[in-house]
């Protein structure tokens, strides 16, 4: 459509020509007009221009002859203008003065009835109806009857709620006003239970009602809970209970999204219409509150772009935190209407994470909490709300980039996913470690959890050690986990990042164990007096590992006649091999130093199970002890 274009419609200002002079030999003619008239002298030509004795209506009456004659008459006399061009406004005002003047006349006769008197014409009285008369007096007096016998009976009750104190209505109204926001309209008390002074923008509103109980305390059975002087009226939305469920479990991969919801418990529990009004508010708001958490978290779901889609089916969001892993978030309401139908199959127990239903409720509350406290300072000039570092972009002369990482505010369901990714790596990580503690003798593995931990970080120190040597002998690592990565802190200094698949910290397990084996045999070596020849931390020879690299250290025998040589892998294990020196070969040697007396022997691998001991080390210390004898 196009925009309307204003126009503007005004008279011609046309004036009249008052004379025409003519100059020298005629070619210079030059037009006089006459002046426009002022707005008093165009009103009064208006005025003289209206024939105010004219009435159409009597000339549309008459025949045509007659008119035809008065047009006539009217044409032959001459028009006589009058002196005063408001002498007709004149006439017709004075014809309204005398009018006026008749009629306050008439409005005095009627009043001071000096002169007239005014009376009302007489009408034939009706025929009398007795029976009608006598069914409305009837109807009448039972009304009354009725309302004076309801007064009584109030009076009744209040005389002996008088007497019992704990059931006194004006009592417990002061203690539902201390906890709980009320006020009058009429003769109606309304109560709230939102959490818009909180800070919350639901548009949901909880506003009950409180009236008076109406049944007497005598009547109540013996052993039953009071419920007061007074009860409350709650609305049909938010009675009965609910929680918000939470549920993180597994799923093949190619498993749908839609055949993943589960069924809903049959019985959440009831409210019962006998219980106290504390209890009953506290339920309504729950209910409330958790509408509340389940309608941001469901808007959040459908206006996020994600790469990882969010599906949202009635009270249901289901979405994918890791491949194989589902997070349900479920609003469970159950009102108890459903008490008389026939209760559907159990369903199958639900595995129901009370540790990320907390976080939703504190989330909540945070955000809650943001609406109505905005960081300092206020200044009185500038926008409320505005943090302190966003005011300081133009002194600082932020780049775009830092303003939109400022602006960037995570919402409630991307919190939730991330702290859902960080609970499942760190149950991840918890079971691998876990399983090696438990399956691994030797060496053996302890799993110490940092107790302060943050919600999106954890951490553990782990421990290798071999039974009988930990005083002196171990090994260690950390282990940092964040929302889908784990950080890996070696002895040595080392950092390693891994991803959320455990094969990976398996891997980096089973290196650490090999690297500890060659730490032990390296201690022994020089607690018992054996030289180290030689040590490397990545085996190019032998069987290749299937992860990681394998570890060797060659050391020989306090007096050279033996050497050892160990191999450490992640896969194969560790293993033992020995060389000898014959006498046939050191006839052969042309130095005389024992150190070169090994050259050309080969290395024999040793069965360390035929030996006794509980672990490595104790066998390893029993066959060198053996070989430093043979050898002496």
């Amino acid at each position: 459509m196009t925009t309307p274009v204003p126009v503007c419609v005004e008279a011609v200002l046309e004036s009249q020509i008052q004379e025409v002079r003519v100059e020298g030999d005629g070619q210079d003619i030059q037009e006089v007009y006459a002046p426009q008239l002022s707005m008093s002298e165009n009103l009064a030509k208006l005025a003289n221009k209206i024939d105010f004795y004219k009435d159409e209506c009597e000339e549309k009456g008459k025949p045509t002859s007659e008119g035809e004659k008065e047009s006539e008459e009217e044409k032959a006399t001459t028009f006589q203008p009058s002196l005063w061009p408001w002498d007709s406004v004149r006439n017709k005002l004075k014809a309204s003065l005398t009018e006026m003047s008749v009629l306050l006349d008439v409005l005095n006769i009627a009043k001071r009835k000096n002169y007239m008197v005014l009376d009302q014409v007489s009408q034939p009285a009706p025929d009398p109806k007795t029976a009608l008369q006598l069914a409305s007096k009837k109807q009448a007096l039972t009304t009354s009857a009725n309302i004076l016998m309801n007064s009584a009976e109030r009076l009744k009750k209040s005389q002996a709620e008088g007497t019992s104190k704990h059931n006194d209505f004006h009592i417990e109204l002061l203690k539902l006003r201390q906890n709980w926001r009320l006020k009058k309209v009429g003769n109606t008390i309304l109560g709230d239970l939102s959490y818009k002074t909180a800070g919350s923008r639901f548009w949901q509103g909880g506003t009950f009602e409180v009236l008076k109980t109406t049944t007497s305390t005598s009547t109540e059975p013996e052993g039953s809970a009071t419920k007061g002087g007074l009860e409350v009226v709650i609305p049909n939305d938010l009675r009965g209970v609910a929680y918000i469920q939470v549920e993180v479990k597994s799923v093949p991969e190619k498993m749908d999204l839609t055949s993943a919801i589960m069924r809903l418990p049959s019985e959440l529990g009831t409210v019962h219409t006998g219980t106290y009004w504390q209890q009953k508010l506290q339920a309504a708001q729950n209910v409330l509150f958790c509408k509340e958490i389940f309608s941001q978290l469901a808007r959040e779901a459908v206006q996020t772009n994600s790469s990882v889609p969010h599906l949202v089916v009635g009270n249901q969001i289901i979405t994918n935190v890791f491949p194989g892993i589902q997070l349900s978030i479920i609003l469970c309401h159950s009102t108890g209407k459903d008490k008389n139908k026939r209760p559907p199959p159990a369903p199958p127990k639900l595995d129901h994470n009370h540790v990320l239903e907390h976080s939703l409720h504190q989330l909540l509350r945070e955000l809650h909490y943001k609406n109505i406290h905005y960081p300092p300072p206020h200044p009185v000039t500038a926008m409320i709300g505005v943090s302190k570092k966003r005011r300081m972009a133009g002194p600082l002369a932020m780049c775009r980039q830092d303003l939109l990482e400022m602006a960037d505010n995570e919402s409630l369901l991307e919190q939730v996913i991330k702290q859902t990714k960080h609970h499942v790596l760190r149950q991840k990580t918890m079971g691998v470690l876990d399983r090696y503690a438990i399956t691994l003798s030797d060496p053996q593995l302890a799993n110490h959890w940092n107790c302060v931990n943050s919600s999106l970080e954890s951490s553990c120190r782990v421990l290798i050690t071999s039974q009988g040597y930990d005083l002196r002998i171990w090994h260690s690592f950390m282990v940092h986990i964040y929302v889908d990565k784990i950080k890996v802190i070696t002895r040595e200094g080392r950092v390693l990042i891994l991803s959320y698949e455990e094969k990976e910290l398996e891997d980096f397990i089973l290196w650490q164990i090999s690297q500890h084996q060659i730490s032990v045999s390296q201690n022994l070596s020089r607690l018992m007096g054996w030289h180290m020849l030689n040590t490397t931390g990545a085996l190019g020879v032998s069987d290749l590992e299937s992860s990681a690299t394998a570890s060797a250290l060659v050391m020989a025998s306090p007096n050279h006649n033996k050497a050892l040589a160990i191999k450490s892998g992640p896969s194969t294990g560790t293993k033992v091999f020995i060389q000898s020196c014959p006498k046939e070969n050191q006839s052969r040697i042309v130095t005389k130093d024992e150190k070169w007396s090994f050259v050309g022997c080969e290395f024999q691998e040793v069965d360390m199970n035929k030996f006794e001991g509980r672990n490595f080390p104790s066998k390893l210390e029993t066959l060198m002890a053996v070989l430093t004898r043979t050898a002496t």
